[in-house]
């Protein structure tokens, strides 16, 4: 239209029209270009987060995500919207999974520097180096367990140097030493004071170790030259004799003898000082030993007299003991071999003494028993002794019980007999009882009871029948008027029929015994009598000497004498 009022001519109209065709022809073609280009796009981007996808998917070690088709469909655009939140969240537990790797391998680097002994070392994670193509659960399980194998080495190494270093603070503490000085000459780090992590590297394990066993090596050289010190101190006490307030400030040291290195753990217990002060003193006391020898000699001579004496066993000879003093006083005898072979003597003398104890014994029963006999032999000869007087009761209970103990020595004679001819014949020598062998002894004392008892029988045998009832008549009218009166006029039935079995077994024990048997039994074992004057001593009291506990048993036999034979 415009054209037709212009009267534009057709050949510019076409040419015009030409020209806007070919225009749109670009412009088509430019919109088709970016089209293309921007699917293309589209395809790429697609690809790439499909790709990225997998491979995030073979480095978590997964297989798929929950949620997600396995086939993509719709259009691209539809299919990039769909993959990009699933590809969002696995980069996200990519992040995740890798913080973990981070974590824990940073860990084990630390740990592994540690044990290393690396004083310094950076423990930021950005050093951290993780290996993206392998984040699995799989590889991180791995690296977990492998942290906490070193985690427990590493509490293993520290458990073992505070071991080490509670080591050195018992030893020091028993030793004297400073304990803070030597765990830092060992290591700084080791020292709480330090403020820092604790070296336990196999070097510093090493030198702990090797400065533990020093310092129980040095204890066991102190603890053996204490227990030296303390052995040399005990022989020295007890050879002189030391009393114990003088013993007592060395206690500490003669404690530490019956005890091993492991179980002293005292403080101070075996510092240099108390070394310094034994050995003070061991000196001192060997320099008091040589003048004091003489003293102890005396000592050990007079322990073993007592004991020689107390057994009545032989004791060394006077000139032997003189001769001893004189190598003494003039330094020819060696003072430990000296004291030595006392203490030999000593102890074999103390042996005897116990072999013969249960034979002296029986030696001191069998005298006592024979005093007993003489004294009732005295006592039968005495004509007055039914007479009523003062303390006759007494005198009439000890007679009963003193026949009742006289009775038993032959078996105890006997008895006494087999057992010293065992203790002979074991030991191969003579029993000497103060030097007079104890069978002859016994055999004399047979021979001489043999003899009173054939006396006893021979007197008996002269006896007329009639005797010992007129022995009786006399006994009973030698009482006074008095009491003779009030017998007569007691009743038949009343305590002179049964005064009369009484009276008549006291006056046959009184036919029984002999004047001439005091004598003979006086010869049996006077010289046991005279061996126990010349030690001064008496090994059993006077058989005259009653208990108080048989008075009580001695009034009832009065009560029942005074009821027959007194008013």
């Amino acid at each position: 239209m415009i054209w037709d009022e212009v009267g534009k001519d057709q050949f510019e109209r076409e040419k015009v029209l030409h020209d806007l065709e070919q225009e749109c022809l670009e412009v088509y073609r430019r919109k088709v270009d970016s089209a293309n280009i921007s699917r293309a796009r589209l395809h790429q981007e697609l690809a790439e987060s499909e790709a990225e996808f997998t491979h995030l998917l073979l480095s978590l070690g997964e297989r798929s995500l929950p949620g997600r088709p396995e086939k993509m469909s719709g259009t691209l655009k539809e299919q990039l919207d769909a993959i990009t939140p699933a590809l969002r969240e696995m980069r996200l537990r990519k992040e995740q999974r890798m913080n973990q790797f981070r974590s824990v391998q940073g860990q084990i680097q630390k740990i592994c520097a540690e044990i290393a002994g690396q004083s310094v070392y950076d423990d930021s994670i950005t050093n951290v180096i993780v290996n993206e193509n392998d984040l699995s659960l799989k590889k991180l399980d791995e690296y977990q367990i492998e942290l906490q194998r070193l985690c427990n080495e590493k509490n293993d190494r520290l458990q073992l140097v505070d071991t080490y270093i509670d080591t050195i603070h018992d030893l020091s503490s028993t030793l004297g030493m400073e304990s803070s000085m030597i765990i830092t000459k060992v290591h700084p780090t080791l020292n709480e004071l330090c403020g820092i992590s604790k070296n336990i590297s196999d070097s510093i394990l090493a030198k702990l170790n090797s400065t533990v066993e020093s310092l129980k090596e040095e204890k066991q050289t102190q603890l053996e030259k204490l227990h030296q010190l303390g052995k040399a101190l005990t022989n020295l006490w007890n050879l002189m004799g030391t009393p114990y307030k003088d013993r007592h400030p060395f206690s500490n040291v003669t404690d530490l003898l019956s005890l091993s290195s492991a179980e002293v753990s005292g403080h101070g217990s075996l510092t240099l000082n108390i070394i310094q002060q034994a050995e003070a003193e061991v000196k001192r006391l060997d320099q008091l030993k040589a003048s004091k020898m003489k003293e102890l000699f005396f000592k050990k001579q007079n322990e073993l007299d007592q004991i020689c004496s107390k057994s009545h066993m032989e004791i060394p000879s006077q000139p032997e003991m003189e001769n001893i003093i004189n190598l003494i006083n003039s330094g020819e005898i060696d003072h430990a071999d000296l004291l030595m072979s006392l203490d030999e003597k000593i102890s074999v003398a103390k042996e005897e003494a116990s072999s013969r104890k249960a034979i002296m014994e029986k030696v001191e029963r069998w005298m006592l028993a024979h005093d007993e006999e003489l004294w009732l032999e005295e006592y039968s000869m005495d004509e007055n002794r039914y007479s009523v007087r003062r303390g006759a009761h007494k005198n009439l209970r000890r007679a009963e019980r003193a026949r009742v103990i006289v009775n038993k020595i032959p078996v105890l004679v006997a008895l006494l007999v087999a057992k010293t001819k065992s203790w002979e014949e074991e030991r191969n020598k003579i029993f000497l009882y103060d030097g007079v062998p104890l069978l002859a002894m016994l055999e004399e004392y047979n021979m001489s009871r043999q003899e009173r008892e054939e006396e006893k029988q021979r007197q008996r045998d002269k006896k007329v029948p009639g005797h010992a009832v007129a022995e009786q008549e006399n006994v009973v009218g030698s009482r006074p008027g008095t009491s003779s009166r009030r017998l007569l006029n007691r009743s038949l039935t009343g305590s002179l029929s049964n005064a009369t079995p009484l009276n008549r077994r006291l006056s046959l024990c009184l036919q029984q015994l002999g004047t001439s048997s005091i004598n003979s039994a006086n010869q049996g074992i006077s010289y046991i009598k005279e061996g126990r004057k010349m030690h001064g001593q008496r090994m059993f009291p006077r058989p005259d000497l009653i208990t108080s506990h048989l008075r009580d048993e001695a009034v009832s036999v009065v009560l029942s004498f005074s009821g027959t034979l007194s008013p």
